[in-house]
């Protein structure tokens, strides 16, 4: 059993900078793909990024290229999600997510799936003024 606890949200100005953690506890974490997604209220989750286990190959939605960055430390059980240039519509509780095909699923489909994935975080709200 893999529990994620995310950290990092808060609210800003647009073009300001977040770091979003998330703390992974359980499991064989280097196994694991990781995802970062995202809510707005009112729309559906969507993907943001994903980071193969390695940490070698990431892969990002189009919204987000260039201005975010998907990292990962395995030996402290953490991914990163680096935010640059935030923008308002960039407003979202942002949840990670772990798997052993998410990576995979990400590539495949494009960023198109959200699931069903294994473990998830409780989700960290971004919220970007303009």
């Amino acid at each position: 059993q893999v529990q994620l606890v995310e950290s990092g949200g808060g609210s800003v100005q647009a073009g300001d900078s977040l770091r979003l953690t998330c703390a992974a506890s359980g499991g064989t974490f280097s196994l694991l793909g990781l995802g970062w997604f995202r809510q707005a209220p009112g729309k559906e989750r969507e993907f943001v990024a994903a980071i193969s286990g390695s940490g070698n190959s990431t892969y990002y939605v189009d919204s987000v290229k260039g201005r975010f960055t998907i990292s990962r430390e395995n030996a402290k059980n953490t991914v990163y999600l680096q935010m640059n240039g935030l923008k308002p519509e960039d407003t979202a509780v942002y949840s990670c997510a772990a798997d052993r095909h998410l990576f995979r699923a990400a590539i495949v489909t494009g960023g198109g799936s959200t699931g069903p994935f294994d473990y998830w975080g409780q989700g960290t709200q971004v919220t970007v003024s303009s």
